[in-house]
C-alpha cells in the first residue's frame, strides 16, 4: 500500500480540472459545484454520523465555514469560471501546484515566518515559470488567447486557496478529516449556490458526460483522493506528500492534451519546468552533518506538521 498509494493518487488527483473541462460545457460550473459540494456534505456527513463524531461549535465551526468558503468556494468557483472561458486545465493545475509558495509569502508577510535564501530563489524562479506559462494566453490573435480578467481570476483562485489553507494549519488542523470534510463542503456549497443566484446561469443539459463528472468529482476527488491524502500525510509526513503534488500539473496536462488536444508550445513547456523546478528548490528540507553524516533536519517535526488537505484540492 505505501508503494500504490501515492501512484493512485497522483493519478486521482490528476483528473480535477479534466474533470472541469469535461463537464463545464454542459451546465453552469457554479451550479455543477453546488451540486458537487452539496452532495460530498451530504456524503461525509452520513460518514460522520455513522462513526459517531461530534460536529465542532462556536469559534471551530466558524473557522471550518470560512475555511470551505475560500478553498470550495471561491477557490473552485473562480477557477471553473476561467476554465469555462477558455483557461486551459493543465495551464490551471499548474498554478494550483504554485499555492505552497504563496503560503509561505503570506507566513513570511503575515505572520513574521523567515523564508531561507533557497525559498525566495525557489519563488523567484517559479514566478518566472508562471510568466512564461500565461504570457501566451495573453498575446493577442493567438489561438490561445484568453482574455486577461479570465487570467487574473485563476490568479486570484489562488490566493483564496492559500489563504484557507493558512486557515487549515490552525486550531481545526486536529479534527478528524470527515468533519473538516463535510462542513467545509457545505461552506463552499454555500457560495456556489449564492453565485449561481446571482449570476443567473442554470444551464443543465443532463448530458452523460455531465453525471459522470459529478460522480467522479464527488466520489474519487472529494472522498476517495482526499482520503488518501490523509493517510499518506499520516504515514509519509507532510513534505513528501507535498512534493508529489508537483507531478499533477504535468500528468493532468498530457491528459488535457489527450483528451480535449489542448496543446502547449514551447515556451510554456520551459515554464512548466521552471514553475515546478521552483516549487521543488522552495520546498526541499534543508539537512545538516551529525558527526560528518548527512542528517534530515529534524525527521520528527515533519511528523508535527499539520495536516492540510487543501493543497491544490479541486
Amino acid at each position: 500500500m505505501l508503494t500504490v498509494a501515492p501512484i493512485l493518487f497522483v493519478l486521482m488527483w490528476s483528473t480535477g480540472f479534466v474533470a472541469a473541462r469535461a463537464t463545464v460545457p454542459h451546465a453552469a460550473p457554479e451550479l455543477i459545484l453546488a451540486v458537487r459540494m452539496l452532495l460530498s456534505a451530504a456524503l461525509l456527513g452520513t460518514l460522520v454520523a455513522f462513526a459517531r463524531e461530534s460536529l465542532p461549535r462556536g469559534r471551530q465551526l466558524a473557522l471550518h465555514l470560512v475555511a470551505g468558503v475560500l478553498l470550495n468556494g471561491v477557490y473552485l468557483c473562480t477557477s471553473w469560471w476561467a476554465i469555462q472561458r477558455g483557461m486551459p486545465a493543465g495551464i490551471m493545475a499548474l498554478l494550483g501546484a504554485l499555492q505552497p509558495l504563496v503560503v509561505a509569502v503570506a507566513s513570511f508577510g503575515l505572520l513574521g515566518e523567515r523564508l531561507v535564501a533557497r525559498a525566495w530563489m525557489g519563488l523567484g524562479i517559479g514566478l518566472v515559470g508562471v510568466a512564461l506559462v500565461l504570457a501566451p494566453l495573453l498575446m493577442h490573435g493567438g489561438h490561445t488567447a484568453v482574455p486577461f480578467v479570465v487570467a487574473a481570476a485563476a490568479v486570484a483562485s489562488i490566493v483564496a486557496m492559500a489563504a484557507g489553507t493558512m486557515i487549515q494549519r490552525g486550531s481545526i488542523c486536529g479534527d478528524p478529516m470527515r468533519i473538516s470534510g463535510a462542513v467545509q463542503n457545505l461552506g463552499g456549497a454555500i457560495v456556489a449556490t449564492l453565485a449561481t443566484v446571482a449570476i443567473g446561469d442554470y444551464r443543465w443539459d443532463g448530458a452523460l458526460a455531465l453525471w459522470l463528472g459529478l460522480g467522479w468529482s464527488v466520489l474519487v476527488l472529494s472522498v476517495g483522493a482526499l482520503s488518501l491524502l490523509v493517510w499518506m500525510t499520516r504515514h509519509h509526513g507532510a513534505t513528501r506528500v507535498s512534493v508529489l503534488l508537483l507531478l499533477v500539473p504535468p500528468l493532468a496536462a498530457v491528459e488535457a492534451w489527450i483528451l480535449f488536444g489542448e496543446r502547449l508550445v514551447s515556451v510554456q513547456l520551459v515554464g512548466f519546468a521552471l514553475a515546478l523546478g521552483g516549487v521543488l528548490l522552495a520546498r526541499m528540507k534543508m539537512t545538516r552533518r551529525t558527526l560528518g553524516a548527512p542528517v534530515v533536519a529534524d525527521q520528527a517535526d515533519e511528523q508535527r506538521q499539520p495536516i492540510t488537505p487543501a493543497t491544490g484540492i479541486y
